[in-house]
């Protein structure tokens, strides 16, 4: 096959200008200055810290309404909204940058609700959050230089959000635990051309088997059961829940269901344990 590639050159905003660079569309949510809640457009919004403390990374202007909530705030939502040609068509009027609160929520036909966060400060007001979307990360913004930072350029600035809670409509929460079924949401291509934002809504996902010798089967969980150092007995019906989790993630998974059992006291790792466990991730 011949070898077709050519160099592009690589200017500011090069996930727009120098490549297809697939993002989400994420509206945030934050609280200005008069209690009142802002709404902007993202798509540099990506998740950052994934094991045991779990942030996303949103980038924006820093004089940006959200930026500015943030840093005088620190509380945000990250609201995922469904494609719908008219909820995508207002999300780029949103983005329109400049404009104050009280402007955009004029133009907004998003539907607001109160923060749904489980644990909150009293006295403290939160940003609402869009009942239109179909998943919500409730955060708080982590302003501790040790964990993060970046010095760019001055005119953009990084946020590392603590994930607080994180909430999704009943159909698709059933989808997700199940694992049938997705949400239809949108890609962002990026303001491309001088004239247009660039949308696309993925086809129906197909499901593609991890290959067997990938995976792991009862006999290679029992094995490392055994070697864990836990006091624990686990039930074969429960090992049986963990033999599509990747080889290379299974000690980790493990050690962490071990860990929880201990704390609660738990002797015996049944099926009804693993349930849950699961449970209580979601």
């Amino acid at each position: 096959m011949k070898n077709d590639f050519r160099k592009v050159n690589v200017f500011n905003n090069f996930y727009q200008t120098s490549s297809f660079y697939p993002m989400p569309v994420v509206m945030v949510t934050t609280l200005n200055e008069e209690g009142l809640t802002n709404i902007g457009s993202y798509s540099l919004c990506f998740p950052f810290g994934i094991a045991d403390e779990h942030y996303m990374m949103l980038i924006s202007r820093g004089d940006s309404n959200t930026s500015v909530n943030i840093r005088e705030r620190k509380y945000c939502a990250l609201n995922f909204i469904p494609y719908r040609r008219k909820l995508l068509k207002n999300a780029v009027r949103l983005g329109y940058p400049g404009e104050p609160t009280r402007q955009k929520l004029e133009d907004s036909i998003f539907t607001l609700i109160p923060s749904m966060r489980e644990e909150k400060e009293a006295g403290v007001n939160y940003p609402e959050v869009i009942s239109d979307a179909i998943e919500i990360f409730e955060c708080t913004w982590e302003d501790d230089y040790n964990k993060f930072h970046f010095e760019g350029s001055p005119g953009e600035s990084h946020y590392l959000l603590r994930i607080n809670n994180i909430f999704m409509k009943s159909k698709w929460y059933t989808c997700l635990s199940e694992g049938k079924g997705f949400p239809s949401m949108p890609v962002d291509f990026g303001y491309r051309d001088s004239k247009n934002f660039w949308f696309a809504k993925h086809s129906r996902p197909f499901p593609e088997p991890i290959p067997s010798d990938k995976g792991v089967n009862i006999d290679t969980i029992k094995y490392a059961v055994e070697r864990l150092g836990y006091d624990l007995v686990w039930e074969e019906a429960a090992c049986e829940k963990l033999v599509k989790v990747p080889r290379v993630f299974l000690q980790r998974v493990l050690t962490g269901i071990s860990e929880r059992a201990v704390e609660k006291g738990y002797k015996v790792i049944t099926p009804e344990v693993m349930d849950e466990f699961n449970q209580k991730k979601r």
